[in-house]
């Protein structure tokens, strides 16, 4: 039986978890946006969240009039690996750290190098 939440009660949930990022992690986070998804578009459950944009580390002329870097957190692949509402935010914070470091164009072995993963 995989948890129970509403979209609601899950936005609330990453809202709360990404005020408890540390400030470094969150203060560079320019021109991006937080959003929730019920699953990906292939409809898998084998996703957790999504970094969609172009990494710090590659934006070169970025500027004016780009469309905002999306973070995408997949709320029904979350719920269904989490056995109550800890594990839950456990997942999303690691999902959401993970996907940030994307952004500053951090791979995943890097990740670990910084005991963010």
């Amino acid at each position: 039986m995989s948890l129970e939440l509403d979209v609601e009660a899950f936005e609330a949930l990453v809202a709360d978890e990404l005020d408890r990022l540390p400030d470094e992690m969150v203060d560079g986070l320019d021109n991006v946006v937080f959003v929730v998804e019920d699953r990906p578009e292939d409809g898998s459950l084998d996703l957790l969240g999504l970094y969609d944009g172009v990494a710090l580390t590659e934006r070169g002329d970025y500027g004016f009039g780009e469309m905002p870097d999306r973070i995408v957190l997949y709320r029904e692949p979350l719920l269904a690996i989490s056995a109550d509402e800890d594990e839950l935010r456990d997942e999303v914070h690691i999902t959401l750290v993970h996907e940030i470091a994307h952004f500053y164009g951090i791979d995943d072995d890097r990740l670990h190098e910084l005991g963010w993963a």
